[in-house]
């Protein structure tokens, strides 16, 4: 399979992930939204829930900005290039995690720089 071939296939990945992605967020926030009984014994067990929650949908939802950025990357013929040294991120690394945006090197690189956590420098 080309490279070409595989990055088409990525793209239906990528469309099928955010389509996911939409469906569960509005399922989560419309949870969030809604009234549900406090429990009376345990108004900390709601608290709780409550954060686990929206924790859920802040991971979500950062993961529906990685695809969305993945998928403006493809109309912009720019998918599957490292931000960080131009070199093609081998389709094996796009097949684990589809919105890469450095290969490997360049991305343990972002992580030594960065004092925080973080799986993809995605936000531009």
């Amino acid at each position: 399979m080309s490279r070409k071939e595989a990055i088409s296939n990525l793209r239906e990945v990528l469309i099928k992930r955010r389509d996911a992605l939409r469906k569960t967020l509005a399922a989560d926030l419309s949870s969030l939204r809604k009234d549900r009984p406090e429990v009376p014994d345990d108004p900390d067990l709601n608290c709780v829930e409550d954060g686990i929650s929206s924790e859920l949908v802040k991971a979500e939802n950062q993961e529906l900005a990685q695809v969305r950025y993945a998928l403006e990357r493809m109309q912009e013929e720019r998918f599957g290039i490292c931000e960080g040294c131009d070199i093609n991120i081998p389709i094996v690394r796009l097949r684990a995690m589809p919105y890469a945006v450095y290969c490997i090197k360049c991305q343990r690189e972002a992580e030594r720089q960065c004092p925080t956590p973080t799986t993809e420098n995605w936000s531009h």
